[in-house]
Order: structure tokens, then sequence, then C-alpha cells
């Protein structure tokens, strides 16, 4: 099986190198420069981007840890496939998780928050009229983050941001129409209304049609155009 190819990279600093390694992998996953099913070979990562083989071994075992590749015992790593399957059960255990922390953000979020999300929303708007549908990956992200911070949960925050690292493979291949985005942006402006108006049962309604429609957004975008049967 050949190895993947992978591009060079200049390392800076002050960044770890470690983790400009992890960042610079993970681009090219995520762009499909690296396709899934490639082999990822440290040695050869070293040499490409001209590095020890120690901080490569640690970005790939972080990959591994945020559901980008998988290691094959006497083999090495791989770029993991998308699969249904793996899709559902992250997005059920995020509902659960992120419902937790609409109960305890409704309680805990002070105006700070709250215009930190009025500020992504915001930003969202003005990536569409610039034609910048794509920013839509990095403010959905980050809209997510405030919430959840809001909680002031360590454990729940580091659960939820591992959930959303998890999807990010699955979320960057369907963010790809201005439909896409818009519904997804109607979503938050929904949540932060709830938000605002301290609606529980609205706030954990409007997170599950938000979630759901992200599923089904990504299921047609990603498995059907690859013709990957889905449940």
């Amino acid at each position: 099986m050949a190895s993947a190819k992978i591009e060079s990279i200049l390392i800076e600093q002050p960044l770890p190198i470690r983790n400009q390694v992890y960042k610079h992998l993970r681009d090219q996953i995520l762009n499909r420069t690296i396709e899934p099913s490639s082999r990822l070979v440290e040695a050869q990562i070293a040499k490409n981007i001209g590095t020890s083989r120690t901080p490569v071994r640690e970005a790939l075992h972080l990959l591994e840890k945020d559901g980008f590749i998988e290691s094959v015992p006497r083999v090495g790593y791989f770029v993991k496939k998308l699969a249904p399957d793996e899709l559902d059960e992250i997005f059920e255990i995020r509902l659960i998780n992120e419902k937790l922390a609409c109960r305890w953000a409704i309680e805990r979020m002070d105006d700070t928050g709250r215009r930190a999300l009025e500020k992504n929303i915001a930003k969202t708007e003005a990536a569409l009229q610039k034609g910048s549908p794509h920013l839509f990956l990095k403010y959905d992200e980050e809209f997510h983050e405030i919430l959840v911070k809001a909680t002031g949960s360590k454990h729940l925050i580091e659960i939820c941001q591992q959930l959303r690292r998890l999807m990010l493979r699955y979320r960057s291949k369907s963010i790809k129409t201005e439909l896409s985005v818009r519904s997804g942006l109607k979503g938050h402006t929904h949540i932060l209304e709830c938000l605002k108006n301290k609606d529980l049962a609205g706030l954990e309604s409007e997170l599950v049609a938000h979630l759901n429609f992200a599923r089904t957004d990504i299921r047609e975008h990603v498995f059907q155009s690859s013709h990957i049967s889905a449940k």
C-alpha cells in the first residue's frame, strides 16, 4: 500500500513544533490532500517537513485522539474513513452533552457571553455577504464553544470540545452551499433568542433541530455524493 504524499511545511516559532505538525496534517486531511485510508509514515513526514521524529510522533498521537487517524498494530497510522454509523454515534453523544450545557448555560451565561454570541452571528452574516460561506465552519465551532464555556464546567467543556473535533472531519465536507450556512445561522439565532428569554424548553428544542439539520446536511453532502449508504 502506497504511503501518503505529505506536502512540505515551514516550521515557525513560538508554537510548539508538534502543534504545527498537527495542524498541517489535520488541514491536509480535511481538504483531502491526504485521502482517507492513506498511510502516514512517521519517518517520511519528519523528512518532508524538516524536523525530528519526536514532534511528528506526538502530532500523530493527537490526530489519533481527535479521530482523524487510526493505528493498526505492526503496520502504522492510516487516515480514517468517514462512516455513517460513527457520524450517528457522535451526534447522539453530542446531543446529550450539549443539552446539559444548555441547561447550565441558561442559568450561568452573563451579558458578556450573550454579546459574544451576538458578535459571532454578526461575523457569520458578514462572511455570507462577502461570499465566504466556508468561514461558517470556524464560526459554528466558536458559537458552540461560547455556549459550552458559559457552563463553567471544565469536564463538560473538554467532552464537548472532543466531540466537535471528531465532528470536524464530517462537517468540513458538508459546508458547501450558502443555503446550508443560512440554515445553520438561523439555528444559532434562535438559540441565542432562547438564551436571552431564559426559555429552556425552547432552547433544547432549537438545539435538537440545529444538530439534526447538521446531521442531515452531512449525510446529503458526504455520504450520498460518495455513494456510501446510510441508515
